[in-house]
């Protein structure tokens, strides 16, 4: 499987793209196997996409989980490219733009008022606004990957301390680390901004515990559901869970791929909207909120989520057979949407180490697994595909054993046939 060409435009934007400079550094969520990875695409297709140098892969990186159809949806295309045709940036409201809020209010739990915008941190960065203009607070209080903001960013470089000053976080499913917290800053609490998860799942009553405390302390929750929403279910987490947030932001598999978010839910918060300054040339632009619109119709009109449901299902069946067939110190998680792999070889150097054994195993393979971010399953992900991924991850444990990850019983077992 060659590369030659991705590479060589790689070292080429290096010396002109300040992103592309700076990918292989930003974030270990962002790193791949370096050196067995395309960098470059060509084009995409239903659940594959090519590189430049012609290489066909499986995707279950999906463009961090943006694509939910398959790429290049044709019913979702021919959307944008009538809204394109008909002039797509007038600068005021077109009707798709109050058809698809209507369409959310429809799905989204507790939604009763939208309002359109264009990336997550957007949308997250709208909603701590909004929450600190209606509570009159200014303490805000996350958990999970909220955006690339100042009070929200992974890193802190570049971001005066005082920025940082009114935001705490806590443990995930320990919600005594969450009431300890509240009892800290009593009463200066705007909003709790998190993720419902990431990859492990909520403990049984802990979203209930977190709504709870929220209401006891009358602090907004908000629920970032950039990832998770129209993916776990139409409604997302809210709906999956039962538990039903203040607002809710909402992006990623929302449009197919094309660049919207939203934030949803009470109308007395939104209506705060017209006390504070939230704005961009770009937001009326209805390129995007056609492909949204023509997204969820196709969701909510179909079976595809209850297909992505059992294709997740049955890769995660696949890849338990396999752990426990090569006895690997490896966890399947994640909801099957969203599935992973967890490793356990010790520290997370050693981790790293592992999984580049098993990435560079699957990624010749043709099959494109994140090794530090969850994966998506797309509507257009079929049983061959999965039956072709399990295969493909039957090859990344084979390498691990044979560069001694494994134990050696199983070595053994292999030897002796018995595997």
């Amino acid at each position: 499987m060659g590369l030659d060409r991705s590479f060589a435009l790689d070292r080429r934007a290096e010396r002109i793209d300040a992103l592309a400079a700076k990918r292989k550094k930003v974030i270990a969520s962002d790193q791949m196997i370096e050196g067995h990875y395309p960098v470059f695409a060509d084009w995409a297709h239903g659940a594959h996409f090519w590189d430049v140098d012609g290489n066909k892969y499986l995707d279950f990186f999906l463009s961090y989980g943006t694509v939910i159809l398959g790429h290049a949806d044709p019913d979702v295309d021919e959307a944008v490219v009538r809204e394109i045709r008909r002039g797509f940036a007038t600068g005021l409201m077109k009707p798709v733009q109050t058809e698809l809020i209507e369409e959310l209010l429809g799905i989204v739990p507790g939604a009763e008022m939208g309002m359109l915008l264009k990336t997550g941190s957007d949308a997250t960065g709208a909603a701590v606004r909004l929450s600190r203009a209606f509570t009159g607070r200014d303490r805000v209080v996350r958990w999970g990957y909220n955006g690339w903001h100042d009070w929200c960013a992974q890193w802190d470089h570049g971001i005066p301390a005082v920025s940082r000053a009114l935001v705490d976080t806590f443990t995930y499913n320990d919600l005594d680390s969450l009431r300890a917290v509240f009892e800290r800053h009593r009463g200066q609490i705007a909003c709790l901004v998190m993720m419902p998860f990431m990859v492990e799942r909520p403990a049984e009553g802990f979203l209930q515990g977190v709504r709870e405390l929220t209401r006891e302390h009358g602090t907004l929750l908000v629920f970032d559901e950039i990832r998770s929403g129209f993916r776990l279910a139409l409604g997302g987490a809210q709906e999956y869970y039962g538990v039903t947030a203040d607002l809710v932001t909402l992006s990623k598999a929302f449009a197919n791929g094309y660049a919207i978010s939203a934030l949803t839910g009470r109308a007395d918060v939104l209506r705060t909207l017209d006390t504070v300054h939230i704005s961009s040339t770009y937001y009326a632009n209805a390129d995007a909120m056609a492909a949204a619109l023509a997204t969820v119709r196709k969701l909510r009109s179909g079976d595809h989520l209850k297909r992505i449901w059992q294709m997740g299902e049955r890769l995660q069946s696949g890849l338990g057979r396999l752990v426990e067939e090569f006895g690997a110190p490896i966890d399947v998680v994640g909801h099957p949407p969203m599935p992973f792999l967890d490793f356990h070889f010790g520290d997370e150097d050693r981790n790293q180490q592992a999984k580049r054994s098993f990435y560079t195993a699957t990624i010749r393979e043709g099959v494109f697994l994140h090794p530090n971010h969850h994966w998506f399953i797309s509507a257009a992900t079929t049983d061959h595909d999965i039956d072709t991924a399990v295969g493909a991850a039957r090859r990344g444990f084979e390498a691990l054993a044979e560069a001694g990850w494994l134990p050696a019983d199983w070595r053994r077992r292999q030897e002796d046939g018995a595997v």
